[in-house]
């Protein structure tokens, strides 16, 4: 571990790091893989700054088998008493922040300036769950005979989460919060380029005052670690964050296993402007839609649908705009715009790029690294403009998972809900237009999970998320996650002094 990264590491897993490695948090300790080995890259540099040995089974069995028994453990605390430990950990995540935003910058290369934020709200998902917990009740259900009959909603038991690189401490805690909640015992890999806030939500989480081994952190690669936890037979809930090629291997995977799957997955979000929008707004909502996060992000505004009657003027301002965006370290509160987390995802994102090219798009913007930043040996990518993409182009059918947008020009509101419509993934949009009844119209007629009118990428653990088609199923937030991780439970009462048994004998 490199000295920049180490000190901080070591501060907020005092009495846990013997030797400054890295490996896996299982029952409240820090355990160390016997598998391959891997390393963890800066990408604003390009340098590896620390390596770890991959989870074997043996890290992934007893994480199971310590999330079981802390999970009953967990549900002989009062209802009450689970939600105060759970405001803990927002607690102990706001008293950790800086040290928090400073790890999650330094691994996933995001500026530091949204991971301030982000780790907040990553404490307010703690919170918001922690007001549940004492109001997860069930129902009585009136049925016509003489029995009551009443509901029940159980926990699961132990629940496998698989979350991505691009944002590991936001996805980290979307998952588990809603989780323990309603009472489960929790198995977390994190990406294996990413793993260090992950580890560290699962500390505190214990330091908050939750039994030792509900929240386990298991750091290995998902075609190892990963597949051993969902294959497990103490697995009862598989959660996984990601891609939909990927998404689609877990979801086989735990079908074997006939354990259900919450997915969230890849997006191909349409931005739709109309030539009555208020243009200003629009341009800075389009670039945040697509170059914030530099593009990493499911929910990204990658295919920009523009009207004819504006488009060339729009283009030539969100160009203008998009060259201005400062790109650079993510630990300069200046920087809006980082690295791309590691070398094979630039790498795909030019590839990308160039093919958008070859198939007819024009280039209005970026389009590769900047130049300033050449010789910082970091994964730069300027904000990236295509222009005139066609609709059967591969660029609007794909996700590229970086800053590239590209543009479709359209002539009417049936045209542009098409065009959205047209394309296999279903997990986010958004219009542009003072005209009420339109936006209304467009919101209802696009198939997305999440759809802004006049906005853009607000989420709150309030409301539920998640996508349609391609982008997955299930709901990551709100109300609707937090029943995802129960299972319930009918239980019926004879309440009749002479019922009609009409069946058997009395010896």
């Amino acid at each position: 571990m490199t000295e920049d990264q180490g000190p901080r590491v070591r501060e907020l897993f005092a009495g846990f790091f013997k030797t400054g490695e890295i490996g896996s948090f299982v029952n409240g300790e820090i355990v160390y893989g016997s598998g391959e080995t891997l390393s963890l890259t800066d990408p604003s540099s390009g340098r590896i700054f620390a390596e770890f040995a991959d989870a074997d089974q043996s890290v992934v069995d007893a994480a199971m088998d310590v999330a079981d028994a802390a999970q009953r453990e967990w549900m002989k605390l009062t209802a009450s008493a689970r939600g105060r430990i759970m405001f803990e950990i927002g607690r102990q995540i706001r008293d950790n922040a800086a040290g928090i935003a400073e790890i999650e910058s330094r691994s996933a290369g995001r500026p530091i300036r949204d991971i301030r934020g982000e780790v907040l709200k990553v404490a307010e998902m703690f919170e918001y769950y922690a007001g549940w917990c004492d109001k997860l009740h069930g129902e009585v259900i009136p049925v016509p005979t003489s029995h009551l009959n009443y509901t029940r909603n159980e926990p699961i038991g132990v629940v496998v989460q698989i979350t991505p690189w691009n944002a590991p401490l936001f996805t980290g805690g979307w998952q588990i919060a809603p989780a323990i909640c309603a009472g489960n015992g929790v198995v977390i890999k994190p990406s294996e380029l990413t793993p260090l806030s992950t580890l560290i939500l699962g500390l505190l989480c214990e330091r908050a005052g939750a039994p030792r081994g509900l929240v386990n952190v298991i750091a290995g690669q998902g075609a190892t670690a990963g597949q051993a936890a969902i294959k497990h037979s103490r697995t009862g809930l598989v959660v996984f964050v990601g891609s939909a090629h990927a998404g689609s291997l877990v979801a086989a995977a735990a079908a074997k296993n006939v354990v259900p799957c919450i997915l969230e997955l890849g997006g191909k979000s349409a931005n739709i402007v109309f030539d009555d929008a208020d243009l200003d707004r629009a341009i800075l909502g389009a670039q945040s839609a697509i170059f914030g996060g530099a593009g990493q992000s499911c929910v990204a505004g990658s295919r920009l649908l523009v009207q004819r009657s504006i488009h060339e003027k729009f283009v030539a301002r969100y160009a203008a705009a998009a060259n201005r965006i400062p790109v650079g370290n993510p630990f300069e509160d200046t920087t809006q715009v980082g690295p791309i987390n590691n070398l094979r995802q630039w790498n795909k994102i030019a590839e990308m790029v160039t093919l958008g090219l070859n198939e007819g798009a024009t280039l209005a913007a970026g389009g590769s690294r900047p130049q300033a930043l050449e010789e910082t040996g970091g994964f730069y990518f300027a904000p990236t403009i295509l222009d005139n993409v066609a609709p059967t182009a591969t660029l609007s059918s794909e996700e590229v998972f970086g800053p590239v947008v590209g543009v479709t020009p359209f002539d009417t509101e049936e045209e542009a809900v098409a065009l959205a419509n047209n394309n296999p993934y279903g997990l986010a949009g958004a219009v542009w237009t003072n005209n009420v009844a339109r936006a209304h119209r467009v919101a209802s007629q696009v198939r997305a999970g999440t759809f802004w009118i006049n906005g853009y990428k607000t989420i709150s653990v309030m409301s539920p998320f998640g996508g349609f088609g391609k982008s997955g199923y299930g709901r990551s937030s709100g109300k609707d996650a937090l029943m995802a991780y129960t299972q319930t439970k009918s239980i019926w009462v004879e309440t009749a002094v002479a019922p009609g048994i009409t069946f058997g004998y009395v010896a």
